[in-house]
């Protein structure tokens, strides 16, 4: 079947313009070729064919491939030895040969019709894993992007040529993508979809937190600081485990800036209308009793007692009027301190406990003590964590004692 002279020129500008190989243009009229050949001559469909592309001659051909046999059991595959000889001299049983099955007429216009969505569809999935190759040494960075539109909870963003889509588990709760507007993501992996392979990013993962820590503190670049753990409730709030590998840099101060600069402008990246994320920046230590003790920070920690090594338990004793600081509201600030440290934490009021204990012994009666108890599921990594469970226990009501003594109030 003739071309046009300039079928190279064509294919060459194809590839040029789309960013692809050549060599993947080609493979992709090929087999649009083929899909053209079987839908107009379905009589054809059970013949094994081949399509031969000349670039240099402009050239494309069908072909059918035969197997020289003996005596013939199936026309479509095979031919005899005899018929093979007459088409070819040095021909032998069990060679194959090509039968030049190339329609005449207009089979040019009617398979270019039938397999030009095939080519276009060959061509922007080359096209897109060109495109995706250019992300596989930035993944765990971040890149601007533009929302382009909704895809039911799903937002789709164009990171430069490429479409990535952004999950809903990956967005911000309450945070609003206005189509157009222009927002740091975070590249976090190249996944299997039903549509392919597709860039995903997040603006949740707690990946997200560190790379924009990367990005503001060149100390964590060069390596002197270290983020040792991240512990994060997209939206609300954030604990960030920091550690320095250098004698005489203070890691928190390097993380937050002068005046805040730095710690700054990660929040402004992070606000949303009048929403913003709280960043709790907390000091590592190997010292598992201390770093538990930093973990509830703000709150003031009197004493850890570690309960069960084996369960990674710990009671933390605070001052009363520390009690609901340490518990954070809706029981956030301890809910967070135990996925930081991949421990569960009872938190107790000192001045209960000695009340409790007096009241216990002059009543001759068990007393239940008031704590806030957190659990993390497992051990965090510097990336996600699962939200460990949070409960109240209530504190047993107690008889009347037969003599006087203090109440609490």
């Amino acid at each position: 079947m003739a071309v046009q002279t300039d079928f190279i020129a064509a294919v060459n500008q194809i590839a040029a313009e789309r960013n692809i190989d050549p060599q993947e243009v080609l493979e992709a009229i090929s087999e649009a070729i083929q899909v053209g050949f079987r839908e107009n001559y379905p009589e054809e469909s059970t013949v094994q064919i081949q399509v031969k592309i000349d670039p240099a001659a402009g050239q494309i051909s069908v072909v059918q491939l035969m197997k020289v046999v003996k005596e013939v059991s199936d026309a479509d595959s095979e031919i005899s030895f005899k018929e093979a000889k007459g088409l070819i001299d040095d021909i032998e049983l069990g060679d194959e040969i090509e039968l030049d099955i190339t329609p005449h007429g207009d089979f040019g216009r009617v398979a270019a019709q039938a397999a030009k969505q095939v080519i276009l569809q060959k061509v922007r999935e080359a096209e897109r894993e060109t495109q995706l190759k250019e992300f596989e040494d930035k993944i765990g960075q971040i890149e601007y992007a533009v929302v382009q539109r909704m895809d039911g909870d799903n937002v789709i963003w164009e990171v430069g040529r490429t479409l990535a889509i952004m999950p809903a588990d990956d967005r911000i709760p309450g945070e609003f993508y206005k189509s157009g507007s222009r927002h740091k993501v975070l590249l976090k992996e190249i996944a299997e979809t039903p549509r392919g392979r597709t860039l995903l990013v997040s603006r949740a993962s707690s990946d997200f937190i560190k790379a924009l820590f990367f990005l503001e503190v060149p100390e964590l670049s060069s390596g002197s600081v270290e983020i040792k753990q991240i512990a994060r409730e997209a939206g609300s709030r954030s604990k960030i485990a920091v550690t320095s590998n250098v004698d005489g840099i203070d890691p928190i101060g390097s993380c937050v800036g002068q005046r805040g600069a730095r710690i700054n402008a990660i929040m402004n990246e992070l606000r949303f209308d009048n929403r913003e994320e709280k960043l709790d920046i907390i000091l590592w230590d190997d010292k598992q009793n201390q770093f538990i003790s930093n973990a509830l920070s703000p709150a003031e920690v009197k004493k850890v007692t570690v309960v069960s090594e084996e369960e990674k338990h710990a009671e933390v004793m605070v001052p009363e009027d520390q009690l609901s600081l340490a518990i954070g509201r809706d029981g956030q600030n301890v809910r967070l301190a135990a996925k930081l440290t991949g421990w569960k934490l009872d938190i107790v009021g000192t001045g209960e406990i000695a009340e409790e204990q007096v009241e216990g012994e002059e009543a001759g009666e068990e007393v239940a003590d008031t704590a806030a108890v957190a659990e993390p599921t497992e051990a965090a990594d510097t990336a996600e964590v699962a939200s460990p469970e949070v409960e109240t226990k209530p504190k047993a009501k107690k008889k009347a004692a037969p003599k006087a003594k203090k109440t609490k109030k």
